[in-house]
């Protein structure tokens, strides 16, 4: 589904640039511009523990990141009303932690291959909202082009959380609601086995990506 492995692995970067610093920052704009030396300095630290054991890397980020994506909102949003309304409790929260496990895996493996060559907040064009901002970065890849990213924020109690990304005009919340429509195509409708499913499928649309 992603066609370019080089926006995949921004994305990553500037994804977990986004969340790892919540719990510190009062802002959203405050979060991505703090986060930057906390994440790469574990990265940095043990990146090649993390290339040879990448189920480290999983748990590390889990620690760093888990709690401040907006797991709840982003799995609802990439079922859609469609299907989340005929899910069950059960249902919801089965595909709620199979969809973060499959984010970990998703943004780890990537991650480990990228090569941090800057990152760049940009000055906030807007007040942010009482509870929604939009944070906008800038980061270089490694073959020195500048891929543009924006971030979509919400706050839920007194913690920013990271509800969806586009990146070059890539909408990534759009990409794994169309990967799920189509997941349920596929199955003839068969919830539970495209909940259960999950996580594989992710990886072999990351793997697509990754081959073309």
């Amino acid at each position: 589904m992603i066609k370019k492995t080089a926006l995949i692995r921004v994305w990553v970067l500037g994804l977990l640039m986004a969340v790892a610093g919540l719990a510190q920052a009062k802002t959203a704009q405050e979060t991505v511009e703090q986060v930057t030396a906390n994440l790469f300095a574990d990265l940095n630290a043990n990146r090649e523990l993390y290339r040879q054991q990448p189920q480290t890397f999983y748990a590390a980020m889990d620690r760093l990141i888990g709690q401040y994506v907006d797991v709840e909102g982003v799995s609802r949003s990439v079922m859609t009303v469609r299907y989340s309304r005929n899910a069950t409790p059960e249902q919801m929260q089965r595909f709620q932690g199979n969809f973060k496990q499959g984010l970990l895996q998703f943004y780890g493996n990537a991650l480990l291959e990228y090569d941090n060559h800057g990152a760049r907040v940009l000055p906030a064009t807007a007040a942010e909202g009482a509870d929604r901002a939009e944070v906008r970065m800038e980061v270089t890849g490694t073959d020195g082009v500048i891929h543009p990213v924006s971030y979509t924020m919400v706050k839920i109690g007194d913690s920013w959380k990271l509800r969806n990304v586009i990146i070059e005009g890539i909408n990534l919340g759009k990409l794994f609601r169309d990967q799920f429509a189509e997941s349920m195509q596929r199955s003839r409708n068969n919830l539970d086995s495209v909940i259960d499913g999950w996580v594989d499928s992710v990886a072999r649309a990351r793997k697509a990506g990754a081959d073309k």
